[in-house]
């Protein structure tokens, strides 16, 4: 506890200490392209927060360094180059999904460890995520398949999310409690109840039957409505997760044609007569290997794309042995700049007890985040914030990681490098901040840059060689030599 208040102490000192003469708020929304006043660092102290590999190194204020005047950089030297008067998206938040399975080893914990979990989360004394996704009805991660109707109801006229109040209601909004900033909320169907489905089964992809087409689109409205009955405010949907697998889990496809027609014709029009237009919908909720595809054909319609807030994607495209297509959302970006980028959801798959401090697992989190970010994403949304021991419960046996597993049989909570990885985001960025230009001059060091509200920026650092790189970190004419440890994770706060 005596840490946290020093750490929280000197936060604080620090915003104090980077503020300019106007005062530290008057550089908080600004509009692309305009310039920013220009404020010299040098004399100005930063913290340097550090999770490293074979070291007790977990989100530890690891050092103070003090920025002097900035020389040229040399080409033998490394450097990382932040340009605080160039800046682009506005960020809205981290965060992760409670789903059934984690709301159903949540409440087999005792009392005390629920309290630790929810506040290594959601609180300042952990890592401050403000988003939370959830399903509509199930999804794989669960005891099994289940809908809100009963099965034929065509009118919804049994509709009731009672089974959602047992378990993950109840952790949601405990979650919910515990958010400084405004929670962002959003929820994502699987697939829409079986007799509506063209294979007449939740599973195993199938389509949705156009008999169905406004029943499905009302299914929506029913579950806002209700959620909200409960004070848990819905920022917004997806339109349906992964419409392009067809998955042994609850799963249902759309074409890109498909989805642009039930958007404009159905859920958007509805939304609107339901008094829910100002609900965000989010297209695709699927990997950046086909994401160009699925936004031409939205986005390019004028009656679709009024609809639509922006564009979701997951990271699995890498399950093919390639590499991570962040091109991809580059290109959206530049092509629909009046359209977002979120990322709805990622975890480690082929979940392995003996893996659970896999530092390739951080490592892979911190370089979809930094790339993320530089391409234009705006927040980062987590898989299952909390599985047991076996890496569920997942009905179809698709058992995966979290950053954060529950040994229920020992009343045990286990957190991975990946809790502190993503924590070095999450911790500092707030919602609302601004990125700022940052590159590197070698590919060996990876790195973001935000700048909060409260004028302080934030650059996060990953190296993943295995061995130490002392690098400059230069902003605007100041400088600070730095070096950051093997397979390490900086945020480096000034």
């Amino acid at each position: 506890m005596i840490k946290r208040i020093i750490y929280t102490l000197t936060i604080s000192l620090l915003i104090l200490s980077c503020s300019n003469k106007k005062g530290s708020n008057d550089l908080v929304v600004v509009e692309p392209n305009q310039t920013l006043e220009k404020v010299s660092l040098e004399g100005k102290e930063a913290l340097i927060f550090t999770t490293a590999k074979d070291t007790d190194k977990k989100l530890s204020l690891d050092l103070k360094k003090v920025f002097k005047n900035a020389k040229q950089p040399l080409e033998t030297e490394v450097a990382i180059f932040v340009n605080p008067e160039k800046h682009f998206q506005k960020f809205l938040g981290i965060g992760g999904a409670i789903t059934d399975a984690a709301a159903e080893v949540f409440s087999v914990l005792s009392k005390d460890k629920q309290e630790e979990l929810l506040k290594a989360y959601y609180s300042n004394e952990g890592i401050n995520y403000n988003i939370i996704r959830t399903s509509i009805h199930s999804s794989d991660f669960g005891l099994g398949s289940h809908t809100y109707i009963e099965e034929g109801d065509k009118d919804l006229k049994t509709f009731s999310i009672e089974k959602d109040k047992v378990k993950r209601i109840p952790m949601i909004k405990q979650a919910q409690a515990l958010i400084s900033d405004e929670m962002v909320f959003y929820a994502s169907p699987w697939s829409p109840p079986a007799f509506m489905k063209t294979n007449n089964n939740m599973l195993q992809g199938g389509k949705l039957l156009p008999e169905f087409n406004q029943a499905w689109a009302n299914y929506y409205v029913k579950f806002i409505e209700a959620y909200e009955a409960e004070d848990i405010p819905i920022w917004g949907i997806t339109i349906q997760n992964e419409p392009m697998a067809v998955q042994r889990w609850e799963s249902c496809i759309y074409t890109a044609e498909e989805e642009r027609d039930f958007l404009k014709n159905y859920l958007g029009p509805t939304f609107e007569k339901s008094g829910l237009g100002d609900k965000n919908i989010v297209v695709w909720d699927h990997n950046r290997d086909l994401i160009s595809h699925r936004a031409n054909t939205i986005f390019e319609d004028s009656e679709a794309s009024k609809y639509a807030w922006g564009i979701g994607f997951h990271w699995y495209e890498t399950w093919t042995g390639g590499e991570p297509k962040y091109d991809n959302l580059k290109n959206i970006k530049e092509s629909f700049p009046n359209k977002n980028l979120l990322f709805t959801e990622g975890c480690q798959e082929k979940f392995d007890s003996t893996q659970y401090q896999r530092w390739s697992n951080a490592e892979r989190y911190g370089n979809s985040m930094i790339n993320d970010f530089n391409s234009g994403v705006v927040g980062w949304t987590d898989w299952n914030i909390l599985l047991d021991e076996n890496g569920g419960p997942n009905h179809v046996q698709n058992f995966c990681f979290a950053p954060i597993h529950a040994n229920i049989k020992t009343n045990e909570l286990i957190y991975t490098p990946s809790y502190y990885y993503i924590g070095h985001f999450s911790k500092f960025i707030n919602p609302k901040a601004i990125r700022v230009s940052t590159t590197t001059s070698r590919s060996t060091l990876e790195s973001t840059s935000f700048k909060n509200t409260d004028g302080t920026i934030v650059t996060v650092v990953m190296n993943k060689t295995d061995s130490k790189i002392v690098y400059n970190l230069i902003v605007g004419n100041s400088e600070i030599s730095l070096e950051i440890e093997p397979h390490a994770m900086q945020s480096v706060i000034y």
